[in-house]
Parts: structure tokens; C-alpha cells; sequence
């Protein structure tokens, strides 16, 4: 991800909710995902170091790493 500019992409995309482990935004703008080019739906930041994250859908997710914390992008099936 080092040639994305991720201020300007938390900066598209709206928050949903934030708490000590996570920041989970919303993909209302219909932005790409960095990784493979398609549209995402949730941009999830991992605050904490390790991070558990329970998910109730059965997602695709991509992976990559800002500001040494964990970027994951969703893809809904």
C-alpha cells in the first residue's frame, strides 16, 4: 500500500464504528480496493496488536498495512 495515500482514503469513506481494537468504515463512494481493483465494502484499521475480529458474513477480505497497524478491505460475497 505504500503507493496509496491512505489519509486521502479514510478521508472517502465514512465511519461506522470505532472502539479500543478496531475503526471499521463504510465504503459509500464506491472506491476500489487497492489490492485487486474491485469495489470494497468495509475498510477495517486494527488498532491493536493482536486483534481478533469476529465476523458474522462470510467475507473475501484483502490485506495490507498503514502506519505499521492492519488494513483489511471487505468483499462481500
Amino acid at each position: 500500500m505504500d503507493d496509496v495515500d491512505f489519509d486521502e482514503l479514510v478521508a472517502s469513506v465514512t465511519l461506522r464504528e470505532e472502539n479500543q481494537a478496531i475503526k471499521s468504515y463504510q465504503n459509500t463512494v464506491a472506491i476500489s480496493c487497492p489490492a485487486c481493483g474491485s469495489q470494497f465494502d468495509d475498510l477495517i484499521v486494527c488498532k491493536e496488536n493482536p486483534t481478533s475480529l469476529n465476523l458474522s458474513k462470510q467475507l473475501d477480505l484483502c490485506v495490507g498495512s498503514a502506519d505499521d497497524q492492519a488494513v483489511i478491505f471487505t468483499h462481500k460475497k
